[in-house]
C-alpha cells in the first residue's frame, strides 16, 4: 500500500500582493445590496474586514445617497 505524504500548503505561489489589489469585479447593485443588508442585520463580523475598502458608485447614486442621508436624520 503506498504511503501518503502530507505537505504544508502556503497558498498560491504566483499571487503577488500588488497583483491581488488590482483585481476588480463589476456586478449589478441589486446583487450586492441584499447580501450586505443581511450581513449588517445579522451582525456578521467579517464586515469589519472590509470597512476601510473603497467602492466606486455612479454620480447619480452618490447624490441620491446624500439626499437620503440628509432626509433620514431625526428632527430636532
Amino acid at each position: 500500500m503506498p504511503r501518503c505524504h502530507l505537505r504544508v500548503y502556503y497558498g498560491p505561489e504566483s499571487t503577488a500582493p500588488e497583483q491581488a489589489a488590482c483585481e476588480r469585479v463589476t456586478l449589478p447593485l441589486k446583487e450586492v445590496v441584499p447580501l450586505l443588508a443581511d450581513a449588517v442585520h445579522s451582525q456578521r463580523t467579517w464586515l469589519a474586514d472590509f470597512e476601510d475598502d473603497e467602492i466606486t458608485v455612479s454620480a447619480d447614486l452618490y447624490e441620491m445617497l446624500l439626499a437620503y442621508q440628509h432626509y433620514r436624520r431625526p428632527s430636532a
